[in-house]
């Protein structure tokens, strides 16, 4: 069978000579979702470690903490700290817990690991990083979190905010 030459060329007697050409995606792949407020973000996939659907009671409350962290989630034996991803970047509407998922994004950076719980997500999608502008119009406690934005609508009334998760990990309001 692997001798024969229609094996080997993928072509057969009921094939047609017709082949499929896949279109290489341009740019590089991101995650687009939703936090509470309403306004939509990205991170590159790359800076993903994964995504996670919890239930909210698996969050488990952390007294004397800031009041951006949820609490803590163990995944897989390796315990996260859980932070309202909205809150953070300065939306006064928090992540509503009353509901039977909370969406995740763990994000990592060395050997630090934290958990973005937002409201929902969008899905994957190529995105052309040379079409990155620099943000305006943005609230000055989100500035140093962004790496620009893509204008979606006609009159650019619609964003796409890209975010910096090293920045957002690195970031010294964990501590407040």
């Amino acid at each position: 069978m692997i001798g024969n030459p229609d094996f080997l060329t993928g072509r057969g007697q009921d094939q047609a000579p017709e082949f499929q050409e896949l279109e290489s995606p341009e740019g590089e792949l991101h995650l687009r979702f939703f936090v509470a407020s309403g306004d939509e973000f990205a991170l590159p996939a790359t800076g993903i470690k994964e995504v996670i659907a919890s239930s909210p009671d698996r969050i488990t409350p952390i007294p004397n903490v800031s009041p951006l962290l949820l609490g803590t989630l163990n995944v897989r034996g390796r315990v996260i700290w859980v932070a309202d991803l909205g809150q953070f970047l300065g939306d006064s509407t928090p992540l509503s817990t009353d509901r039977p998922e909370i969406h995740v994004i763990a994000v990592e950076d060395q050997d630090a690991m934290l958990g973005l719980a937002i409201d929902r997500i969008v899905g994957m999608d190529w995105l052309d990083i040379d079409e990155v502008q620099m943000p305006t119009n943005v609230p000055d406690g989100m500035a140093p979190f962004l790496r620009g934005e893509w204008f979606l609508g006609k009159e650019n009334t619609q964003f796409l905010r890209l975010l910096d998760q090293v920045a957002i990990l690195r970031s010294a309001r964990w501590a407040a």
